[in-house]
């Protein structure tokens, strides 16, 4: 049984949903769709690995992304529940930001989409 809030008690675990060709490349898109931005995918594989990494960290790894674009590519990130903002109250505050669950799940379908990409005639 799948957990839900308290007061709502608990519901049954889903059956595997059989896609026909519409569903399934509205699936693929949706997907594609929270990865598309020039910076998402770089940023995803900075994180990957269980790596936490502080907002400075993740502009010096990536020099070409402005600050404005990181936060926002981090922001959606977050949004759509792939990345998640730790922060640690101290002074001076410090942030962190690593995957999600959810998030660190997509290494390999991205390294399976990479060996497709390598195997092109």
């Amino acid at each position: 049984m799948t957990s839900t809030h308290e007061k709502v008690g608990h519901l049954p675990e889903s059956k595997p949903v059989a896609h026909t060709a519409m569903t399934a490349a509205a699936g693929i898109e949706a997907a594609f769709g929270m990865l598309e931005g020039r910076w998402k995918l770089v940023i995803l594989f900075h994180l990957f690995g269980g790596r936490l990494l502080r907002f400075s960290d993740l502009e010096r790894a990536i020099p070409a992304v402005s600050q404005k674009m990181l936060i926002q590519q981090l922001r959606q990130m977050e949004a759509d529940g792939i990345v998640t903002r730790l922060v640690h109250h101290q002074v001076p505050p410090k942030v962190e930001y690593g995957l999600t669950e959810w998030g660190q799940s997509l290494c390999p379908a991205l390294d399976a989409l990479l060996t497709w990409t390598e195997a092109k005639p």
